[in-house]
This record gives C-alpha cells, structure tokens and sequence, in this order.
C-alpha cells in the first residue's frame, strides 16, 4: 500500500481540527498556516473528507470545518479510504499484486482498528499546546473624523462674481 503526503495531511489535518474544534468551526488558513501546506492543496484534501462525510463546512465569517462524526467514529482507514485513488483491481493478477493486495488489505484491517480518538488522546497526553483563539467578530473600522471644508473656489454664483471683482 503507497501512503501518499495527501494522507499523512489528511491524517494530521484531522488530528489539529479534532483538538481545536472545541471553540467552534477551524479556518482552513489556520490548519495550512500549522501544518506549513499550501491552502489550495489542502482545499482539494478537504474536498474528499467532505464528500466522505468525514468534515463539515461552515461558509461565511467565523467559518471553517468541523468533523463530521464523532472522532472515535473515525478511522484512520477512512480516512486513507476517502483521500487515496485506488487503482481498479486488474483482470489477471500476477503473484506479486496478490501479495501487495494481501500487504494492502491487511494495513487497512489494522488502520481500521485505530481511530481519530485515540490519535487526539495521544496528542492531549503528550501534552500538545492547544491554543485556540476565540472566534472574533469582524471588528468595525473606526470613520475618519470629518475635516473641515474649506472653500478654495466660489461655491455659488455671487462668490464668482465678488472674485471677480477683486
């Protein structure tokens, strides 16, 4: 079985969005900005957890994701599962894609047996510093004060005709 980046990324995405969530719905920038990856690579990641049903999304100010399931629902399985292209299985398999298939199935029954849950405990007991900021409010931008008008240039049609006049 290839464990490609896009799952190890996937992996760890879940693991920073599963611990922060708490505080509501996790700025995707967020995740990138802590994981060092691109926002577009990890935009086209979340799409299949999302189509997978494993992340919500919140649109608007003060979105983000969230999971989709409890975290001990979620395995590390389904993970690689929504994330990997597998390849369709051939019509005649030589000896050695039968024992990558055997190799293959049997990664994915002990992935199976490891959920996100278990991954965020490990993290909490390690005792990774969390810090998760409370969600702000699009503060208003304070208006310039008004400056005083002043008049460099007759403002009606008797000012024109006093100027003229000088």
């Amino acid at each position: 079985m290839r464990m490609s980046t896009r799952t190890r990324f996937a992996v760890n995405a879940l693991v920073d969005l599963g611990l922060r969530q708490q505080a509501g719905p996790v700025a995707l920038a967020a995740i990138c900005g802590r994981l060092q990856v691109s926002l577009s690579y990890m935009e086209q990641v979340f799409a299949r957890l999302r189509r997978q049903g494993l992340v919500e999304s919140t649109r608007g100010p003060g979105g983000g994701y969230t999971l989709g399931r409890r975290a001990d629902a979620i395995t590390i399985a389904d993970i690689v599962a929504a994330v990997e292209d597998r390849p369709a299985p051939a019509a005649e398999v030589t000896p050695g894609q039968a024992l990558w298939a055997e190799l293959d199935a049997v990664m994915m029954q002990h992935m199976s047996g490891i959920t996100l849950e278990s991954l965020l405990e490990e993290q909490r007991a390690k005792g990774v510093d969390i810090e998760v900021s409370p969600r702000r409010r699009a503060l208003a931008m304070p208006r310039p004060a008004p400056r005083a008008v002043t008049t460099r240039a007759p403002n009606s049609v008797f000012a024109f005709a006093r100027s003229l006049a000088d």
